[in-house]
């Protein structure tokens, strides 16, 4: 019988961007109702403010969508905005040291992917992941 697939992502650092990304659009709204009647914005600055609160926007939603997902044939693992597919026959281990922020996924050729959605910060949900992971090395 196959094993059902599970899905990793990360607890703290998922709350942590989320919360954050609310902070900053809620702070960013309030300094702009509170500045003086005296300070008048030009378009390149409102178009410059935009453009930086979308990038810090996107850079927290990138470490909140980050996720592992794995089936019988693969690891899928998201990390930001990028998605990699390691089928299982490529997987040599997973490392992950005493103090590391995340564990490491390490290929049959030596190529390293970490695996940002298990967050050592975590505790022991992160090490229960990771020996999960190795106990499903074939």
């Amino acid at each position: 019988m196959p094993a059902p697939s599970r899905t990793f992502r990360p607890v703290g650092a998922r709350v942590v961007a989320y919360v954050v990304a609310v902070l900053v659009v809620v702070l960013s709204a309030f300094i702009g109702v509170a500045l003086p009647d005296f300070v008048e914005w030009h378009a390149s600055e409102i178009v410059t403010m935009a453009l930086l609160l979308l990038g810090v926007l996107a850079g927290l939603h990138a470490i909140g969508r980050s996720k592992v997902v794995v089936d019988d044939e693969a690891l899928h693992v998201t990390n930001g905005f990028r998605t990699r597919h390691v089928p299982w026959s490529d997987v040599a281990g997973f490392a992950m040291n005493s103090g590391a922020p995340w564990p490491t996924l390490v290929t049959k050729d030596d190529e390293r992917v970490m695996l940002f959605a298990i967050q050592g910060s975590d505790g022991a949900q992160s090490r229960e992941a990771v020996d999960w992971l190795r106990s499903r090395v074939r």
